[in-house]
């Protein structure tokens, strides 16, 4: 009987951790509406020679209608080719259980902002885009990691391998990139 309720309590505590709290950047309620978004969570990092390629996630309801904020920082010293988005760019996520999901982007594009880091001499590109998911996508994100993304930038597509964890470089933070739609779009349901 001991061991019975031992494994209930040590069962329920692993349910309970497992969940993945919902953290909001912003967060308002106003005469036009309401507007949430999850706090950024990185799900892509490549540092090599100098330089390094950081992608962040968050998620958006905007008055009941949910959307993807992409994020790209770029950082080198050396020179850096604009990643441009255009009126035509998609995200493309291909899930574990075989599904290629696309999501659509929300306005005309840009080619983001470039400074200068002052203390390191690096150049800096940002570059964000909101994308909309496309109907019963939400769904699927909910039951199956994603394994796979293909970004349809102006002049090209990238694609980026998914991990199942990962320690990020830039700030030490752990995160579970596959999982990011299954632990945080319960966030931004009504």
């Amino acid at each position: 009987m001991k061991r019975l309720l031992l494994v209930a309590f040590l069962m329920i505590q692993a349910g309970l951790f497992a969940q993945k709290d919902c953290e909001f950047g912003t967060s308002f309620t106003d005469s036009i509406g309401s507007y949430k978004e999850t706090k950024q969570k990185i799900i892509y990092e490549k540092v090599f020679a100098g330089s390094s390629n950081n992608i962040f996630f968050s998620l958006v309801n905007a008055g009941g209608t949910p959307a993807l904020n992409f994020q790209n920082i770029q950082r080198s010293k050396d020179f850096m080719k604009a990643t441009c988005f255009d009126s035509a760019s998609k995200v493309y996520l291909q899930l574990e259980n075989g599904k290629i999901l696309t999501m659509l982007i929300s306005e005309e594009g840009n080619c983001g902002a470039t400074v200068r880091d002052e203390k390191t001499g690096a150049s800096v590109r940002v570059t964000s885009a909101t994308f909309l998911f496309m109907k019963n996508s939400i769904e699927e994100l909910k039951k199956s990691p994603v394994s796979y993304i293909r970004i349809k930038y102006a002049s090209e597509m990238v694609d980026y391998i998914m991990k199942k964890e990962m320690i990020s470089e830039l700030n030490g933070e752990t995160s579970f990139p596959q999982n990011f739609f299954i632990d945080y779009l319960k966030c931004i349901e009504e």
